[in-house]
């Protein structure tokens, strides 16, 4: 059976920095927390507690310690946390992802300017989170196309509208084009990172050309989600997995091209047990 691999799939940067800081810090003996899983990955973060790292839930776990290293996760935190944790007296290496932390500068500028924010993203993501808490600017989160359609301003303020690195491509196009029309005064900065938008066109490039379509990724990963969203619409036989485990699936004889993409916090060892089982399926 024939497998084609994503060439984007797995690690991203900013995943692959977050991660390896945290193997770094474990090898210096030193007692490490996360404030949040440091990646949307239950086997990394699994991985890392058995290697002795903690992962702080909320702001009333972070206030009870007195000591050790606590490492900012990928995604990022609101501007309070990262304040606690200094005056705290704890050591604090922030892992945000650098393409995360510049649209933190961007709304806390525009947050200064006393513009309005407007967030193209996932209410209740850590990164969406992360970006409110960087701005005092009165903040909008638009999920959808009809969110954005139905939005009306109530003042004066020219906006900014920003995206999560890891939104849907075509669909922030599609709030673009909604606010030109409205004629709002204001910027828009495209903050999708390059990784994500290559990883959407090729995993729709990929899930159009193949039988089946497996995507793998955390359950709880807003970039794989989408991807699962993407080839889904290009292949009514796709399948969210997180590990081989999961896998649990007959392909048919007829079936000749499968398609594998990941999201960008899934380990290249578990995009190559499934590529091995399904070249290998009989």
């Amino acid at each position: 059976m024939e497998v084609i691999v994503a060439k984007s799939a797995g690690f991203c940067f900013g995943v692959k920095r977050a991660v390896e800081t945290v193997y770094s810090e474990i090898e210096k003996g030193k007692k490490i927390y996360t404030f949040g899983p440091i990646i949307h990955n239950e086997e990394v973060v699994k991985d890392l507690e058995q290697k002795g790292v903690t992962v702080l839930e909320s702001e009333e776990e972070l206030k009870q310690l007195t000591e050790g290293t606590v490492i900012i996760r990928s995604h990022g935190v609101e501007k309070r946390v990262q304040k606690l944790i200094e005056e705290r007296g704890l050591e604090c290496i922030d892992a945000t992802c650098p393409f995360v932390k510049r649209i933190h500068r961007i709304v806390e500028e525009a947050g200064k300017e006393k513009k309005e924010v407007l967030i193209a993203g996932n209410p209740g993501h850590p990164e969406v989170e992360g970006i409110v808490g960087w701005t005092e600017a009165d903040t909008t989160i638009l999920e959808s196309k009809e969110e954005a359609t139905a939005y009306e301003k109530k003042n004066d303020k020219e906006i900014c509208l920003v995206s999560q690195t890891t939104f849907n491509y075509k669909k922030f196009q599609d709030i673009v084009e909604i606010f030109e029309k409205k004629g709002y005064n204001g910027s828009v900065v495209n903050t999708i990172c390059n990784a994500t938008e290559e990883r959407q066109t090729e995993a729709r490039k990929i899930a159009a050309s193949v039988d089946v379509m497996i995507v793998i990724g955390g359950k709880h990963s807003s970039n794989t989600r989408k991807l699962y969203e993407i080839c889904k619409q290009e292949c009514e036989n796709t399948y969210f997995i997180q590990t081989l485990d999961d896998l649990h699936l007959e392909i048919p004889k007829s079936v000749r091209l499968v398609g594998i993409t990941a999201g960008a916090s899934t380990p290249k060892n578990i995009i190559e047990e499934v590529q091995n089982y399904v070249s290998n399926y009989e």
